[in-house]
């Protein structure tokens, strides 16, 4: 069982998806890397991709779950923090099927375990090609979890109370993997842990959602 303030959370985000209309590249631009520039239109050569980004209780407080991708040579995303999720794959009916089994196949919560609330507003990633459609799931028990080795060196377990904090949104500089630093980058700082950059991105509107419930 949720504590009240986190149950009132999940109530007002689960009314803000199912009625919308989605905030989309307004609040996603609150956490724009400045080197993306004005927002791109996806060409028709996109790769689609779709990710999770799962709500569930540790003792009471709502909590939302990251990865820590590994660190494979020639990856633009290596050692990066983000959502489960992946690409589109021929079997997959829909972007929520890619979403719930990239989830599953990356850190072993089944997808009989999520409840989806809905989704996020899509978010086009020109470093890599990728069109992503992210989606809100819940699971009201903590999931167990069990990672692909091959795609995920840790997970991120982060209450979602903090990202409301004044502190949570800070800018700094972020150092890519070939090295190069970009300054003034708005990042998420929550328990040690920093995100950016897409994954920000799509943060940002989900706390959006909740500030607007």
């Amino acid at each position: 069982m949720l504590a009240p303030e986190d149950q009132h959370l999940l109530t007002g985000l689960r009314q803000r998806l199912a009625t919308g209309p989605l905030p989309g590249r307004t609040a996603q631009a609150l956490m724009a890397p400045p080197f993306r520039g004005t927002p791109e239109s996806p060409p028709p050569t996109a790769r689609k991709a779709s990710v999770l980004a799962l709500l569930y209780p540790i003792e009471a407080t709502l909590h939302l779950l990251f990865i820590q991708r590994t660190s494979p040579r020639r990856d633009r995303h290596a050692g990066q923090i983000s959502f489960p999720g992946g690409s589109v794959e021929a079997a997959d009916q829909t972007a929520a099927d890619t979403a719930l089994r990239e989830t599953e196949e990356e850190v072993g919560v089944p997808r009989q375990q999520v409840q989806l609330l809905g989704n996020l507003s899509q978010l086009y990633i020109p470093v890599s090609n990728f069109l992503v459609d992210p989606f809100v799931g819940f699971s009201p028990v903590r999931p167990s979890f069990t990672l692909q080795e091959s795609e995920v060196a840790r997970t991120l377990e982060l209450p979602l109370a903090d990202f409301l904090q004044d502190t949570a949104r800070q800018t700094g500089n972020r150092q890519l993997s070939n090295g190069m630093t970009l300054p003034d980058t708005p990042y998420w700082h929550i328990r040690g842990e920093e995100i950016w950059g897409a994954t920000s991105m799509m943060v940002a509107e989900l706390i959006t959602l909740l500030q607007e419930g």
